[in-house]
């Protein structure tokens, strides 16, 4: 469990960390292997520079070529399933080209073993862009943020105090007697864990590890599961989360999700972006240019997905 004497108020760096496990999969782990991937990014970097073969993707190609995550959703899957694949495909219409993937499970290597592949026959790179990164991400170039989404609370219809709730903060004005019996579900070094922590409930944690040793283990399934089987009465969760959840239990036994508002001391809303690699200038821009002038047209695929949302402005 999280060290309930931890800052609440330097949290920033570290849930950017814990949300590209959400986003992309790459662990706190995955920072001690920068060593190599410093590397290959400098090669990949000075080749871009030199205009060297294969290092950007070429105008004329026909295939958008997209790194994924096979058993992603809500963000992806193999079948087309996730807002990303949507996204990419969308992007792809308006490019003239067709998608095509470089699967790989979200978890540590994901960039080295997609953005930063290359095909060993052609030399050219495996895939060309990530759909969904934080901004900034340190292990990509990024674009302009095309979504901020802030976490949720999430819980079923079977607790019945919880019906009138307007936002989350209607919890901490439940009688203590009933606070203290609460099983909250959330993930390690989330804004979830300051937020328990702030308001004295740290203890009424459930804490998952923010990766699991199951590709196909996403904090959607282990939140599914727990919540539905009453091991948890509610839960925080990144905003894609919960609105997949809620998409899978909507009808006579709805479930809600009550979005975070921005808040000084807690960071509980992000910025998310498109990965790209170093260097590649005008793809960048490409990329760019559609993000800005088809916002609407992003915002309503979001949207149909239940994410919450919040102004990019």
């Amino acid at each position: 469990m999280r060290n309930p004497h931890s800052s609440i108020a330097g949290t920033t760096a570290t849930v950017a960390v814990v949300l590209a496990t959400f986003v992309i999969g790459q662990s706190a782990a995955a920072q001690g292997k920068q060593g190599v991937d410093a590397q290959s990014q400098k090669q990949i970097e000075a080749q871009a520079q030199a205009g060297g073969a294969g290092t950007a993707p070429e105008k004329a190609d026909p295939v958008l070529r997209v790194c994924a995550d096979p058993s992603g959703l809500p963000q992806s899957n193999d079948r087309g399933e996730g807002y990303e694949n949507k996204i990419a495909e969308a992007l792809a219409k308006d490019l003239g080209k067709k998608v095509e993937y470089t699967f790989f499970p979200q978890r540590m290597g994901f960039v080295r073993m997609t953005l930063r592949a290359r095909n060993e026959a052609t030399l050219k790179f495996k895939c060309d862009v990530i759909i969904g990164v934080p901004k900034g991400y340190d292990l990509t170039a990024t674009t302009r943020p095309y979504m901020r989404s802030t976490y949720a609370m999430v819980f079923t219809e079977k607790r019945l105090e919880f019906k009138a709730f307007k936002g989350p903060e209607d919890l901490l004005a439940l009688p203590p007697q009933t606070l203290q019996k609460l099983r909250i579900g959330i993930f390690g070094r989330s804004p979830a864990a300051d937020w328990l922590l702030q308001n004295g409930l740290i203890e009424r944690a459930e804490m998952y590890a923010p990766q699991s040793g199951d590709p196909k283990e996403t904090p959607n399934t282990v939140i599914d599961r727990d919540l539905s089987s009453g091991k948890i009465d509610l839960a925080i969760v990144w905003g894609p989360v919960a609105g997949q959840l809620v998409s899978a239990h909507r009808g006579p036994k709805t479930w809600t999700a009550l979005p975070f508002k921005p808040d000084p001391k807690i960071k509980f809303d992000y910025e998310i972006s498109m990965g790209l690699r170093q260097g590649e200038k005008d793809w960048k821009d490409t990329l760019d240019q559609w993000i800005g002038s088809h916002h609407e047209q992003i915002t309503s695929i979001l949207a149909s997905y239940h994410i919450p949302l919040l102004d990019l402005s």
